[in-house]
């Protein structure tokens, strides 16, 4: 069996017995969408990003690092939006060859660098966890070494002791800067360190980044996100392990140089039909969510598909390897559906919850209670963050708190050293329910807790989030 012949609901294999052609052709094509979504939806995401920005990000250059300037509030209609951190993000395109970073020191400030290249793999990490603090330069190295223009001897001149290499798996790649704010007081030191990151190509070109390649609208969505598929995984190719299953769409037309409209009609069908089998397939996976642990979903090892890519800061551990081949293209497929740009698990624990203790689900109508005792372990803070149903938007309330964790000022410990938050739709009269009080829409609602750098405990499973009770 090849890796990616189970990817898709229960649909039967290529060339299962009894399929005609076009049926053949159809669970091929359902395949080749889960197979390639990361890819696509990942590199539009890159391009919306320097031609539009996003969100609070405002649009910036290739090689240009755009910042937000403020926690995210309800205003901001993105799903799961954290209220921990703010971002830095640049867009890598290390076609102009190689490219210097320099990063400040940023003392004892939880901050992470992460870095994601073209089909959504995390393949190193800057910062608190993987590097500590203190400034330090990295030299950013294309798939080849060198980039257009520069002898392997010239890069070589720049990897010096003090800089650290870090190489791309392709050319084009995502750093999602986070910094930890301690409130909006603390957001003009912020606003000193997003500015004193600095990105610097070696090369002196005036040529600009060539940027995501033009792959033109064919009518139809499923259509276009095909040719882009065409086109990008070109010019973008995967690790060695996954271009078998890429070229096993040969015969959709999907490794070759005919734009996708112009392909037979019985292709076309098929691409059709599976491009709406494909989706559906993967917008179910991601609904499904994870196994449930006390009424929790954890997304602990949801980013573990990268086999091959590992810089400074990314563990080459079997512990955070998914080495399933029935298992790998569907995890990361949805993975970049349900949080593009996310974190591995040993930076970054989410967990989520849609239900109390009984199973019923959360309500605005109720009253709640989530005692932690112990609180998380972590090496930097956790969060909890309240998000309404079904868009996982940040809740306008009047006390203005979005979310509740250990450095949320004026909330009361137990005698235990355990923290009991309230949930409800309206303040708490009682004062200490009121100091833990994290607000909640009036309908239903998922309450989300993030837990930065990990401690042992969370990573192993040991350290368990207790089910919300109901208690009014």
């Amino acid at each position: 069996m090849t890796e990616h012949e189970s990817i898709v609901s229960d649909a039967p294999g290529p060339g299962s017995a009894g399929h005609e052609p076009t049926a053949h052709l159809a669970v091929l094509a359902s395949e080749a969408y889960v197979v390639g979504f990361p890819l696509v939806f990942g590199l539009e995401q890159v391009d919306r990003s320097v031609r539009e920005g996003l969100g609070a990000l405002p649009a910036a250059p290739f090689n240009t690092f755009c910042h937000a300037r403020a926690l995210a509030g309800p205003g901001e209609r993105f799903v799961s939006i954290n209220n921990d951190t703010v971002y830095s993000v640049a867009q890598i395109d290390l076609g102009v060859g190689p490219v210097l970073l320099g990063v400040p020191d940023a003392g004892e400030r939880y901050h992470v660098l992460q870095f994601v290249d073209a089909w959504t793999n995390n393949f190193a990490y800057i910062g608190t966890r993987a590097t500590g603090a203190g400034a330090r330069e990295y030299l950013l190295l294309p798939p080849d070494g060198t980039g257009s223009g520069m002898g392997a001897g010239a890069a070589a001149d720049y990897e010096r002791p003090d800089v650290t290499a870090v190489r791309f798996p392709t050319r084009i790649a995502t750093i999602v800067g986070r910094w930890a704010v301690d409130g909006p007081e603390d957001l003009p030191a912020v606003h000193a360190l997003q500015d004193a990151l600095t990105l610097t190509p070696v090369l002196r070109s005036l040529v600009p980044p060539a940027g995501v390649p033009e792959a033109p609208a064919q009518g139809t969505e499923a259509m276009t996100f095909f040719e882009r598929l065409r086109v990008w995984s070109q010019v973008f190719p995967p690790a060695e392990r996954d271009r078998e299953a890429l070229a096993s769409y040969t015969e959709l037309g999907l490794t070759g140089e005919v734009p996708v409209a112009d392909l037979p009609s019985e292709t076309i069908a098929a691409l059709e039909t599976g491009y709406a089998v494909g989706r559906e397939a993967l917008e179910t996976s991601v609904r499904s969510g994870s196994p449930l642990v006390d009424h929790w979903q954890s997304t602990l090892h949801a980013f573990d598909y990268n086999l091959d890519f590992f810089e400074v800061g990314a563990l080459d551990d079997p512990a955070w390897k998914l080495d399933d081949p029935r298992t790998r293209y569907a995890v990361r497929a949805g993975a970049a559906l349900g949080g593009l740009w996310g974190n591995h698990g040993y930076e970054a624990a989410y967990s989520a919850t849609y239900e109390d203790a009984d199973g019923a689900l959360l309500s605005g109508e109720h009253v709640y209670r989530l005692r932690l005792a112990p609180t998380p372990p972590v090496g930097a803070f956790w969060s909890l963050t309240m998000y309404d149903l079904p868009g996982f938007f940040l809740v306008a309330n009047a006390a203005e708190r979005y979310s509740i964790g250990d450095r949320t000022r004026g909330i009361v410990y137990d005698d235990d050293g355990g923290l009991t938050i309230t949930m409800s739709a309206t303040r708490p009269t009682d004062p200490t329910a009121a100091a833990n009080w994290l607000p909640t829409p009036a309908g239903n609602f998922r309450p989300m807790m993030r837990m930065y750098a990990p401690g042992a405990a969370v990573l192993s499973g040991g350290y368990r989030l207790p089910a919300i009770e109901r208690i009014g």
